[in-house]
């Protein structure tokens, strides 16, 4: 049977891991005492800039898309960078790579995004197999980056269960250095464990999206659950929250603050509760 490493502080978490990424998230998080990452899915670089000048304060980890963003120069890059230092937090480009590695490789280092050079953390499907770890680590492990694999999601009627959840958790075992957890709606220590295979001091960085403190659903097939359903129940890391902060006007600044300041209360009491219990 695994330990539950989830249950230790997560400053005393940063020393199970040996990826920077990790190491700085955990930190991070004990730092800011902050386990929310707000997921920043606009299509403006104004309102992007704006949102995250807004949340900054209140978050360990700003989750962008840049790939929807009508208007995206590589110049926006050093004025992200600019704001990550000025507020203390970690970016995670949600990219769901799903390809092969030397093409994973391509898309994660080159193009206009330049993923690698900016981002610390990315996620990829595990679908194609161990090759798009490969392909990925050859480009981010140099430079100290982490890899999340999508273990769960959020939606309704996700084929993310199951047997792929099982071998989506046996691949990152298989390649620790670089992947350092998954998206997921709970721990995966020990899932997929195959016989005499020793998992007890097994730890993984959970993110999972999904949160609101309102709303349960919307009509795109998302599924909501509050801080402490995802933090103290279900022992997840990180709570992804999106528009439940900046909602539909992302230039109401003073709500927009205010909102997130609120779903970092939350969550960390729900961490202090889950260490609490120990």
């Amino acid at each position: 049977m695994p330990s539950y490493p989830h249950k230790q502080t997560y400053g005393a978490r940063a020393l199970n891991f040996t990826n920077p990424t990790a190491k700085s998230i955990f930190e991070t998080l004990e730092r800011k005492k902050s386990n929310l990452a707000v997921s920043v899915d606009v299509t403006k670089a104004e309102d992007l800039l704006a949102i995250i000048d807004a949340v900054g304060p209140y978050v360990c980890m700003i989750k962008t898309h840049v790939d929807i963003l009508d208007d995206f120069d590589f110049s926006l890059i050093e004025q992200l960078q600019h704001l990550s230092e000025k507020h203390d937090f970690l970016y995670f480009e949600d990219r769901k790579f799903a390809d092969i590695g030397n093409t994973v490789a391509l898309q994660y280092s080159s193009g206009v995004h330049k993923i690698a050079s900016w981002s610390h953390l990315t996620n990829a499907h595990p679908v194609p197999g161990p090759s798009i770890i490969k392909g990925l680590s050859s480009i981010g492990l140099p430079l100290g980056r982490g890899l999340l694999l999508l273990a769960e999601m959020s939606t309704k009627g996700s084929l993310a269960v199951g047997e792929y959840t099982e071998a989506a958790v046996r691949m990152a075992r298989q390649h620790r250095d670089f992947v350092v957890g998954f998206i997921a709606q709970r721990r995966m220590e020990g899932i997929g464990a195959q016989a005499g295979e020793d998992v007890t001091d097994e730890d993984f960085l959970i993110l999972t999206p999904g949160i609101g403190l309102e709303s349960k659903g919307d009509a795109m097939g998302q599924q909501y659950r509050t801080p402490r359903e995802a933090v103290l129940g279900s022992g997840c890391d990180v709570i992804i929250v999106g528009r439940g902060i900046y909602g539909t006007d992302p230039k109401a600044v003073n709500i927009i603050g205010a909102k997130a300041e609120r779903y970092m209360a939350e969550g960390w009491a729900a961490y202090l509760e889950r260490i609490a219990s120990n």
